[in-house]
């Protein structure tokens, strides 16, 4: 071993501070070209002795031992010759147990892929093409442009099946996933995470390494090149992360030094009953560094727009999911995590303050306040919030026949008393999808016809609420099963029209999303949206206003929930002249019976719903229509 430190008596100070949001930097393993080799440092506090394992000593414990830095609890080293793809693990000993373990290190930015689990010595230099894309970003990525997300798995979005039902690489995704979602308008993808995980069945949402991409797929480089490759077609990436728990893993972080290093002692803070894995202990200076840190590599390193952080509501409860008695109350005496809620604010201020031109979201179930509010009005500082209650209350909606639906009309349009509490996001994501729930196709009732219409009119009803958008692979062409990470996408199903119809009225959402500045502009502001007649339980008809920022960007969208057409059915709106039929759900190309309003219809000088004029129109059964006025000029 030989002096080569990487850590500054400052980057001791600021990790023991847990301020530290660069330690990818600085911790794990490091090469050097002068002198040649590689740089090893981690943290292991209660060890009484730590030393590099790996291919290059025969994974001899006593080879090459690494020595601490001062009071620190980091263990570091230099070994000379260690090149690049060396594979290694940590031998720690601990001075509590008196046992020695082999720990991946928890820093590593590649590991063999599972089960394998030594952690790489990786050169991750990588030449990106995206310099325009991060340009124009503020302007893309912000929250008044359009966002529609298509949510997805890797491993089972598209596979080989002529050489053993094999997931495409990182690099064979790049080209055929920019194509696909190019062509069907989606602005962003969002990957369920890549980090890498040991068991494939839990989706990734058991992380080992919180600084690797899962070696399933290929390298660090060929993720790289993959969110490169989106990039430069004008695809935003959000990624999935995962710091609510961790799995038990021996080689993991759980008792990493032979003590609750990263996660709480008592399991009643420490053990996520709903799935057995370890909480980590926010209130500890150096978990709340690696954390930040593991963020930040993901923004800095491979490009991310965004990141869509899993299960906050776990984080933010001591509570989540626990009887009476299996829970320790705040020092307050409620059950608000508050060590929880100080970490969340802390990672959004970073985030943003590192780069602002990125988005994080919150999936968070509870009606915890404030959630995608600036920290400095006492909010959490989310970019984005899932909106569960939506999701729940639009699909139980869905699920009921037509003829009972009148009953449920609140189930429909409750969300918009508090649409503008949060900035929301609208998710049909995997969870609907998964666990015997069926696919979004097969919950709709009625024949297969009134399925595929039902499924049109959830999009489309989607589409036109406030908030920003995300749907799950498969639910753009009506998958019937319920997803399988095991299994591609059941892709056959395009050669049917039915199928076929209903990518493409996906499509045409997504461009009239992009399009109209009235569906996405004002998506968090009250201004941006208002009903016509929202009192029509009756009939299971709702109509709607949405608006952009100038006066001429306005639209108005009609709903009609039963498969019984509504023929001159009027409906206030707030101007005069030619109201172009902008899409009509029930078109033949779509799928639909062809009943509408030819393409457009005049408005007549008649008060109804509190506006000056109305149109009279033709509502096609299980219908939607999307109205715009014509231009004055008589274009269009």
């Amino acid at each position: 071993m030989i002096a080569h430190s990487l850590l500054s008596p400052f980057d001791l100070h600021l990790f023991n501070e847990g301020t530290h949001s660069h330690l990818f930097d600085k911790l794990g393993s490091h090469l050097s070209s002068e002198p040649e080799g590689t740089s090893f440092a981690v943290w292991a506090p209660n060890a009484d002795s730590v030393s590099v394992i790996g291919d290059f000593n025969g994974w001899d414990k006593s080879a090459n031992g690494l020595f601490p830095r001062e009071q620190s609890g980091i263990w570091e080293g230099f070994i000379p010759g260690v090149k690049h793809g060396a594979l290694y693990k940590y031998h720690v000993h601990s001075r509590v147990t008196r046992q020695g373990a082999d720990k991946a290190d928890p820093f590593a930015t590649y590991s063999e892929q599972p089960p394998r689990q030594a952690s790489i010595v990786w050169d991750l230099s990588y030449q990106w093409g995206d310099e325009r894309w991060m340009s124009n970003r503020p302007a893309g990525n912000g929250r008044g442009a359009p966002w529609s997300v298509y949510e997805m798995h890797l491993g089972s979005w598209m596979r080989v099946p002529e050489e053993e039902n094999r997931s495409l690489t990182y690099r064979e995704l790049g080209p055929r996933l920019a194509d696909y979602v190019s062509q069907m308008g989606f602005t962003h993808v969002e990957f369920m995470p890549v980090m890498e995980h040991p068991f494939y069945g839990s989706w990734g949402y058991q992380v080992t390494g919180y600084f690797a991409p899962t070696s399933r797929y290929g390298t660090p480089q060929d993720f790289m090149f993959l969110v490169d490759y989106l990039h430069q077609n004008g695809i935003g990436v959000i990624l999935d992360w995962v710091p609510s728990h961790f799995p038990a893993d021996e080689f993991g972080l759980q008792n990493f030094d032979g003590t609750h290093l990263f996660e709480h002692a008592d399991p009643r803070l420490g053990v996520h009953p709903d799935w057995g894995s370890s909480i980590f202990n926010y209130g500890r200076n150096e978990v709340r560094g690696f954390l930040l840190s593991s963020a930040l590599s993901w923004l800095d390193r491979y490009h991310a727009d965004g990141l869509r952080v899993d299960a906050v509501a776990s984080m933010l409860y001591l509570d989540y999911s626990r009887k009476a008695g299996e829970w320790i109350p705040n020092k307050f005496g409620g059950n608000e995590n508050l060590e929880a809620v100080d970490f969340l604010r802390r990672f959004n201020i970073e985030v943003y303050k590192e780069q602002p031109a990125v988005q994080t979201v919150a999936e968070e179930s509870t009606s915890f306040p404030l959630v995608s509010r600036p920290t400095y009005l006492g909010g959490l500082g989310f970019g984005m919030k899932w909106d569960m209650g939506w999701m729940h209350d639009t699909l139980f909606y869905f699920s009921q026949e037509p003829i009972h639906r009148k009953f449920h009309h609140n189930n429909l349009t409750f969300r918009m008393l508090y649409a503008f509490g949060e900035n929301f996001m609208l998710p049909l994501s995997h969870d609907e999808v998964v666990h015997g729930k069926g696919s979004l196709l097969s919950k709709m009732p009625g024949d297969d016809w009134q399925k595929f219409a039902n499924l049109r009119l959830l999009f489309a009803y989607m589409y036109a609420q406030p908030g920003k958008k995300l749907m799950f692979m498969g639910d753009e062409f009506g998958q019937w099963h319920e997803w399988d990470h095991d299994q591609s996408l059941d892709w056959h199903l395009l050669d049917q029209p039915m199928h076929a119809a209903l990518r493409l009225w996906v499509g045409d959402l997504n461009r009239i999303l992009r399009e109209e500045k009235a569906l996405h502009e004002l998506d968090f502001d009250p201004a941006g949206f208002s009903w016509i007649d929202v009192t029509d339980a009756d009939q299971s008809v709702v109509s709607l206003i949405r608006r952009g920022r100038a006066p001429e960007d306005i639209l108005v969208g009609v709903f009609n929930f039963t498969p019984v057409p509504r023929h001159n059915y009027q409906i206030g709106i707030p101007q005069a002249g030619r109201w172009l039929e902008l899409l009509n759900s029930d078109a033949p190309l779509y799928g639909g019976s062809g009943q509408g309003n030819l393409g457009g219809v005049e408005a007549v000088p008649i008060s109804v719903h509190g506006h000056r004029h109305s149109l009279t129109l033709t509502l096609p059964p299980l219908g939607a229509l999307f109205l715009k006025p014509a231009p004055l000029n008589g274009g269009g």
